[in-house]
């Protein structure tokens, strides 16, 4: 067996591993997959011979990789609807069942917190945080310094945990109630749906969210329970600027969220915002 053909054998050891790494940084099974699609070029065409750690050096080469496909996803974001819809489009590559459990597995709620954080956040955050990669082999990825890579990275942890009092036991408890609700829609629970919601609550749309299907206004809380049950497969809860709310984001690509208003225990209102200036203002921490 050739150099090149062990390479290749190792790779594919190391490909479970590796995919795990790129899906947590692109929130994409497409694109991650493309990303060690590169890689593997990358890596084929360079020199292993002094190298004692493969798999460290190969999570180095994919999270180089992968830090170059976010920020030229950065530099698109004007254009973000159209984007959105390629990256749906470009999902149906993948098997649709895998990259649900795949999300699931890791959160949905925290690849779309990903998704907010900033390309050389997001990568010194999955690198240290999620796979235990030392800031030392962290910073030379990013070209920044030991010290400023853990800067760094505890920036991106308070984001993603959140820090405006999630805590609380009240946002606790309405955050319980906000996955309660979902779970009652998806599964088409009327009776349940009725009982968390106030008699007086109230659905709005602002018109982005419109044209992307939410629906229209309407009040009262059993007309909300009817519009709701049985629906809202793709949504998950989440916090909204320190609030329980909901978000739609397929494969982690915020579209729409959701936010919340109480009445003691109840529901009293929801509404449903895709207005893109908003969105990109809102907090979203994974609870």
């Amino acid at each position: 067996m050739n150099g090149k053909e062990l390479l290749a054998t190792r790779f594919e050891e190391h490909r479970s591993h590796l995919r795990a790494v790129a899906y947590r940084m692109l929130g994409s099974l497409s694109e991650a997959d493309d990303a060690l699609q590169v890689a593997w070029l990358k890596a084929a065409g360079g020199d292993t011979d002094g190298v004692e750690n493969l798999a460290g050096w190969l999570t180095t080469v994919v999270s180089r990789v992968c830090l170059d496909m976010l920020r030229s996803r950065e530099s698109r974001r004007e254009d973000s609807l159209d984007e959105h819809g390629a990256g749906l489009a470009m999902s149906l590559r993948t098997d649709p069942e895998e990259e649900a459990l795949l999300a699931d597995s890791v959160g949905l709620a925290l690849l779309v917190v990903l998704d907010k954080l900033s390309p050389t956040e997001r990568i010194a955050f999955v690198l240290h945080d999620l796979f235990a990669v030392s800031f030392a082999d962290t910073a030379p990825i990013i070209d920044r310094s030991p010290e400023t890579t853990q800067r760094i990275a505890s920036r991106a942890r308070g984001r993603v945990r959140g820090n405006s009092g999630a805590g609380s036991d009240d946002r606790i408890r309405q955050y319980r109630a906000v996955e309660v609700f979902l779970r009652a829609a998806q599964n088409g629970e009327f009776e349940a749906l009725l009982a968390m919601l106030d008699p007086d609550a109230t659905y709005r749309t602002d018109e982005a969210a419109r044209l992307l299907g939410a629906g229209t206004d309407f009040d009262g809380g059993r007309v909300l329970a009817e519009n709701f049950c049985g629906k809202a497969q793709v949504a998950r809860a989440i916090m909204l600027d320190g609030e329980p709310g909901l978000v739609l984001a397929p494969h982690g690509t915020l579209m729409l969220v959701m936010t919340i208003r109480f009445a003691g225990d109840r529901i009293a209102g929801i509404d449903a915002i895709a207005d893109e200036d908003r969105l990109s203002k809102m907090e979203l921490m994974a609870p």
